[in-house]
C-alpha cells in the first residue's frame, strides 16, 4: 500500500458515511434535549409560575422556620440548601436529603404551608439534563455520549472536506441550495450547506461538552494533575453520582445535615454521622449577610457536608463568569471568603467560558439564537443524510461509497487520525476496535462483508 500526502476522497466519503451511520441517532436526541435545555430558565420559570406568584400580607417568616417547615414535611430529611427567592412574591425553594436522595420543598414564606414537594431528579428540566448528558443511565450513558461526539467531531470534519468546492462553477451549491433541481440535487444541496454553515458551531458545541463526559472528564482531571494545573474543586461534574445534587452536580460537597444526620457504613447500614448538629437558625443571618451583595440569580446556600466544614452562598446564574461563590463560618454565618470568577485558573476560565457559550448565556439573545441556529441545523443535516443514503443505496446492501480499487494511505489522514485520537482517546480506542473487527472478522464473512461494502481481505495479510 503506497503513501500520498493528503486523503483520498472516497476514502474521506466512506468514513463520513460509517461515522453517521453510528451518530444520526444520538445527534438527533442531544440537539432535540439541547434545544430544549437552551431555554432551562424559561421552562423552569413557566413550571413554577404557581410559586412566584402567592398574595402575601406580611412579612416573610424567618428562613429558620421555613427551612424547620420543610424538615418537618419531609421526615428523616436533612437540610441541604436554601434559594434566595428572587421575587417579593416567589415561594421559597428549599432543598432537603433522606435516604432516596435530594427533594425540593416550596414552601409558603408567610404561612409556612408545603405548596409543593418533588425529587430532583424528577424535576423535567433535571430529566432533560440527564437525557442529554448521559441517555439516563448514568456513567455508561455519559461514555456513549462521549463516543457519539467523538465520532460527530469526525462526520464534521470529513463533511468539510467532502464538501470543499473542487470543480465547481459558480457558488450555487457550495454557499447556498440549488433548490429547484429535482430531489437529489436539493437533499444533497441541502446537507452539504446546512453542513458547511453550521461545522463550526456544532464543532465549537461539541467540545465544549465534552468537560461533562465522565472518560474525557476524567482524562482532563489526569492532564491536568500530571502538568500541576489541578484544582482542588472545579465548577462543572462528569459523573451521573453527583447529578442529583443541587446545581447539577456542582454543591458535590454540600448538601450536608442539619440535626440528626445519617450516613451508612461499608456494609449498608445507617449510623448516626459524625459531623455535628447544625443549628439551621444561622442561616438566618447568612441571608442577611448575602441578599445585600445582589449577585445573579439563583443563589443558594448550601450547608457543609462532604470534604467542606463551611457554609456556601454561590451565585448559580448559566453564565459562569459572573458567578461568585463565598464561603460562611458555621458558627458565625460570618463571611470567610469570597471567590470570583477572576480569581480562578485559567484553564477553568475558559472552561467556564466555553460552558456558558454552550448553554447559551454568555451573551445574551444572540448566543441562545446561535445555540438554536446549532440544533436545528444538526437535526437538519441528520434528516438530509437519512434521506441522501435511502435515494442512493442498492437494494440487498447497507448502502456505503465502494472503496477504490488501490486504496492508498495517506499522511494527511494519519496525521488528523493520530491527533484526534490524542485529544480523544475513547475515539482511538472505539476506533482500534473497529479496525480490529473488520479485519479479523467482518471482512472475512462474504455475506456481511458484500452488504457493509467492505474489501475482501488481502491474500498476502492472511
Amino acid at each position: 500500500m503506497s503513501l500520498k500526502s493528503w486523503p483520498d476522497y472516497r476514502a474521506v466519503w466512506r468514513w463520513h458515511f460509517y461515522a453517521g451511520l453510528f451518530c444520526i441517532p444520538f445527534v438527533i436526541v442531544l440537539s432535540v434535549s439541547g434545544l430544549i435545555y437552551l431555554f432551562k430558565p424559561q421552562i423552569e420559570a413557566w413550571n413554577d409560575r404557581h410559586f412566584d406568584n402567592l398574595t402575601l400580607t406580611i412579612q416573610r417568616r424567618p428562613v429558620s422556620e421555613q427551612i424547620t417547615a420543610a424538615l418537618a414535611a419531609v421526615p428523616g430529611s436533612t437540610f441541604s440548601s436554601y434559594e434566595l427567592p428572587q421575587g417579593e412574591s416567589s415561594a421559597s425553594r428549599i432543598v432537603v436529603k433522606n435516604e432516596t436522595g435530594s427533594i425540593r420543598t416550596y414552601v409558603h414564606p408567610e404561612t409556612l404551608q408545603i405548596l409543593h414537594t418533588v425529587p430532583e431528579d424528577e424535576r423535567f428540566m433535571r430529566w432533560i439534563f440527564r437525557l442529554h448528558g448521559e441517555l439516563l443511565i448514568g456513567d455508561r450513558g455519559s461514555n456513549l455520549v462521549e463516543l457519539a461526539a467523538c465520532w460527530t467531531i469526525v462526520l464534521l470534519i470529513s463533511g468539510l472536506y467532502l464538501w470543499w468546492p473542487r470543480n465547481a462553477k459558480g457558488i450555487a451549491g457550495v454557499l447556498y441550495p440549488r433548490l429547484f433541481g429535482g430531489s437529489r440535487m436539493f437533499w444533497r444541496d441541502i446537507h452539504s450547506v446546512v453542513g458547511m454553515w453550521i461545522s463550526f458551531l456544532a464543532l465549537f458545541l461539541l467540545i465544549t461538552g465534552l468537560p461533562w463526559a465522565k472518560f474525557w472528564g476524567d482524562y482532563f482531571k489526569q492532564v491536568r494533575n500530571v502538568t500541576g494545573t489541578a484544582v482542588a474543586q472545579q465548577d462543572w461534574s462528569n459523573s451521573s453520582s453527583r447529578t442529583a445534587n443541587p446545581g447539577s452536580g456542582e454543591h458535590a460537597d454540600h448538601g450536608g445535615s442539619a440535626g440528626k444526620g445519617q450516613r451508612r457504613d461499608a456494609g449498608g447500614t445507617k449510623k448516626r454521622s459524625d459531623a455535628p448538629p447544625i443549628d439551621p437558625a444561622i442561616i438566618d443571618v447568612m441571608v442577611a449577610n448575602v441578599q445585600p451583595l445582589k449577585l445573579d440569580p439563583p443563589v443558594v446556600i448550601s450547608a457543609p457536608g462532604g470534604r467542606s466544614k463551611t457554609w456556601s452562598a454561590k451565585s448559580d446564574t448559566a453564565n459562569r463568569p459572573r458567578r461568585v461563590t463565598i464561603e460562611m463560618d458555621p458558627k458565625t454565618g460570618a463571611m470567610l471568603g469570597r471567590e470570583d470568577f477572576k480569581d480562578k485558573h485559567w484553564i477553568d476560565k475558559a472552561v467556564g467560558f466555553g460552558i456558558a457559550a454552550h448553554e447559551g448565556a454568555l451573551f445574551g439573545w444572540p448566543n441562545l439564537v446561535l445555540g438554536v441556529v446549532a440544533t436545528l441545523g444538526l437535526i437538519l443535516l441528520s434528516v438530509s443524510g437519512v434521506i441522501l443514503w435511502w435515494k442512493r443505496r442498492d437494494k440487498g446492501v447497507l448502502g456505503a461509497p465502494k472503496p477504490a480499487l488501490n486504496p492508498r494511505l495517506s499522511w494527511g489522514l494519519v496525521s488528523i487520525i493520530l491527533l484526534i485520537g490524542l485529544c480523544l482517546p475513547l475515539f482511538a480506542a472505539s476506533l482500534a476496535l473497529v479496525l480490529l473487527a473488520e479485519w479479523l472478522l467482518l471482512r472475512r464473512i462474504p455475506g456481511v462483508r458484500n452488504w457493509l461494502g467492505l474489501r475482501e481481505v488481502e491474500p498476502s495479510l492472511v
